[in-house]
């Protein structure tokens, strides 16, 4: 309904007749047109031909319009009823008008105050049960602190652009491509979780396909891999020799790391909880594997006499104690080779064992790489795979510490 103005007074006109959507549809003439059905309720034509819904009222004898959405997206029937109930509220003495920009004021503050360091703290800490453990969640926290905090820390997630990514990743996508890489994907799982939160509107300016891939080398062709340092294969029984001839636990470790093929971490936290002893199996959680996924060690002989003959300390669980009953430093391993002046380190033998079960023996290379405990590349063979290969991969390790023994 459209109201009429004669000197400074406001009169209701005679009461619109009550348009139907055909009717609605059929509208073309630029202007407003009072539709009925609810009292002040127009469809406005613009000269482009868009249409829109207005609801003229007034509001504490002040004259309102009200916009309603657009048309087609709100129907004549959404429209009238939700002037309806916009006409009950104002009855009740509320202002629409000021109660909506009161809300966006409101939603700019929320917006304004989630800044992009408050946000990505926010998110660790809501994921930090799903890192592989302690030290990994701390890593993926200072990386966001040592790049990105420092660039786009301050600014709101909603203000962070393409141009603001790129500028935190660039200085470092050429000198250290693979952090530069973890850096962007713990970029987008912040920006994703401010999206989802009701913190950002517009799209994932760090996500790689279709966007940053458009503006950066591909992390593959532009990275320089360093592999960890192998002892080559014919060297290891006069090593192991050498090694077993050392004192300390820290060697003992590094005896069991190169018989059983698995990673530092792995091996200096294995508990005797783990080790099934009758059964001659180290099982290691998926807690503490890399992959995220149980995976059991078949232990030869060579290993079951090592484990015997270790001393155990009261009160500690693990297995390879350091002097005081924790876990055995990060470096300990490493030092015991630096000492026996061995150019590789401790997470190469998992090379050697590779090279040597390639080269030296028929083992297939599905076998060894189970043994390794590495996930299957191929999605449809990881689907149909159930089975671990454990005796397959029992009689390698065998061969492996008698080969491991032979000098």
């Amino acid at each position: 309904m459209c109201w009429w103005v004669f000197w400074g007074v406001f009169i209701l006109p005679p009461r619109a007749r009550e348009l139907t959507a055909i009717e609605i549809k059929r509208l073309a003439i630029a202007g407003l047109t009072a539709v009925g059905g609810v009292p002040g309720l127009c469809l406005q034509i613009s000269p482009s031909g868009a249409k829109s819904w207005i609801l003229r009222v007034l509001v504490r004898g002040r004259r309102r319009e009200i916009g309603l959405g657009g048309y087609p997206d709100v129907s004549l029937a959404a429209a009238r009823e939700h002037a309806r109930s916009l006409r009950i509220r104002i009855r009740d003495g509320v202002d629409p008008v000021k109660e909506r920009r009161e809300e966006r004021t409101r939603d700019r503050a929320k917006l304004d105050a989630m800044t992009f360091e408050k946000a990505a703290r926010i998110w660790h800490a809501s994921k930090r049960h799903e890192f592989r453990s302690e030290k990994h969640a701390a890593q993926v926290l200072s990386t966001l602190e040592a790049y990105a905090f420092p660039t786009i820390g301050s600014m709101t997630v909603e203000d962070v652009e393409l141009k603001n990514v790129v500028g935190v990743l660039q200085p470092l996508w050429l000198a250290k491509t693979e952090t530069a890489s973890r850096l962007r994907g713990r970029m987008e799982s912040v920006l994703t979780w401010a999206s989802v939160s009701g913190f950002r509107s517009s799209h994932n300016p760090a996500r790689w396909k279709g966007n940053l891939d458009a503006v950066l080398p591909k992390p593959g062709r532009v990275m320089n891999v360093k592999h960890h340092s192998a002892l080559p294969v014919e060297e290891v029984p006069t090593f192991f020799s050498a090694l077993h001839l050392r004192q300390g636990m820290a060697a003992r470790a590094l005896e069991f790391l190169v018989l059983t093929a698995a990673r530092s971490g792995e091996v200096r936290g294995a508990r005797w909880s783990e080790a099934d002893l009758e059964q001659k199996i180290w099982t290691i959680p998926a807690s503490r594997m890399k992959a995220g996924k149980e995976h059991r060690v078949p232990l030869a002989p060579t290993v079951m006499s090592l484990l015997s003959e270790l001393p155990r300390f009261q009160g500690s669980e693990f297995i390879f104690a350091a002097a005081r009953g924790g876990m055995l430093s990060d470096m300990s391993l490493s030092a015991v080779m630096r000492r026996m002046d061995v150019a590789a380190v401790p997470h190469g033998f998992r090379s050697t064992f590779r090279d040597w079960a390639a080269e030296y023996t028929d083992y297939s290379g599905e076998v060894a790489e189970m043994a390794l405990a590495h996930s299957i590349s191929n999605k449809v063979e990881a689907a149909y795979r159930r089975g671990d290969l454990l005796e397959k991969r029992r009689h390698m390790m065998n061969d492996w510490a008698s080969f491991c023994g032979s000098a």
